[in-house]
């Protein structure tokens, strides 16, 4: 391991934009099964010529998952990652893969195809070295993580409850951010029940649900609490009939993020102790906290340190990150083991036309991505 793996796969370059490029033109949007489907197949191929164990786990509506195993030992390491994209068939002709200044752009580049293709050359260089992982090696590609993983979550809890610590090959945060906590989510809705009146003739006998509604958002909104990384975000709002209506119903969405389980618990309560404040209306709460919060555990900590040390190794300085989005890194948290997320490319546009990974940081990336499964 004394070799500098950067400029090993520096040397890998071209084979690793070739292959990428492969993954970009097929489509992959996560409603369409039969086109992911058809890149599962070259992955599992990738992997199977590798002497990988290659698991396809099927589904009736999402694309197969995959499972890969590679080495061997009672304990495992779980490497997650998807392959399905937010971006409809047909972006690539208004978003064609190319290279230009430095930077392959194309859909899923970024949002992340490229942490497959990544894990493959990582895995590829070890092999071909006769370097041993010290762990059994359980990659889990995933198919529907950009629509909240509805049949991922189930294997992938499965399997992270059988692992001693998880690496997701997600994107970096800004110029190289490894990801060591995340925010947990999730919506609520509520709604308000009043009583219709006519507005000039009847008013003091209605009861307006949008004014009980504005009461609720004031009160919820006052649950953000920014130092335990807890906010509450009332974003749509929906109500009444016509402007001479007092209006009898009306209903507010409101967007969740916690930091740890603990504030899950506390904001879950408040919403189920929501009461009216208008004498006669009604209050209908739903919703949960469906992100498990990724937190940054003592576990954590040890794993971005010796992440640390093996990007030193590689002759650059590694920093971490919070942030609120989620990933299946959350999901996996729910086993309650060590995570690292953002091990994946540099570069932005995660979504967005835009959507690019930054050449030259490939390299070292992979490297420090093979480090990890080498000595973990």
């Amino acid at each position: 391991m004394e070799q500098k793996w950067t400029q090993y796969f520096s040397g890998q370059l071209e084979a690793v934009l070739a292959e990428l490029k492969t993954y970009v033109e097929l489509e992959t949007p996560s409603d369409d099964k039969a086109r992911i489907d058809e890149l599962g197949e070259l992955i599992a191929a990738r992997f199977a010529a590798l002497g990988c164990t290659v698991e396809k786990i099927p589904q009736a509506v999402q694309g197969d998952q995959l499972r890969v195993t590679y080495g061997e030992g009672e304990e495992q390491i779980l490497v997650l990652g998807h392959f399905d994209t937010v971006k409809e068939v047909g972006t690539l002709a208004a978003e064609p893969w190319r290279i230009e200044d430095g930077k392959a752009y194309g859909p899923g580049t970024y949002d992340m195809k490229s942490g497959i293709v990544f894990s493959y050359f990582a895995l590829k260089a070890m092999i071909e070295q006769g370097i041993k992982p010290q762990k059994k090696l359980v990659f889990f590609w995933n198919t529907d993580e950009e629509i909240g993983s509805p049949s991922g979550t189930a294997p992938i809890v499965e399997e992270a409850n059988k692992s001693a610590l998880a690496l997701v090959i997600e994107p970096c945060y800004g110029d190289g951010y490894l990801k060591t906590s995340r925010k947990g989510g999730g919506v609520f809705t509520v709604r308000a029940k009043g009583r219709a009146a006519h507005a000039g003739n009847e008013h003091k006998i209605g009861i307006n649900a949008i004014a009980e509604l504005a009461h609720q958002i004031v009160t919820i909104q006052g649950w953000t609490d920014y130092e335990a990384g807890t906010t509450l975000s009332v974003g749509k709002i929906i109500g009444g009939t016509t402007f001479n209506v007092v209006p009898e119903h009306a209903e507010m969405v409101v967007d969740v993020r916690v930091q740890t389980a603990a504030e899950s618990e506390r904001v879950t309560k408040l919403f189920a102790d929501l009461q009216p404040v208008l004498p006669g209306a009604e209050l209908h709460v739903s919703g949960e906290v469906d992100k498990f919060p990724m937190e940054r555990t003592a576990g954590t900590e040890r794993l971005y340190l010796h992440a640390q040390e093996q990007a030193k190794l590689e002759g650059f300085e590694l920093k971490e990150i919070g942030v609120g989005g989620v990933s299946d890194g959350n999901v996996a948290a729910l086993a309650g083991i060590p995570i690292l997320d953002g091990l994946g490319p540099v570069g932005d546009g995660a979504h967005a036309s835009h959507e690019h990974i930054v050449v030259d940081e490939i390299p070292r990336r992979i490297a420090l991505l093979l480090r990890l499964l080498a000595t973990l």
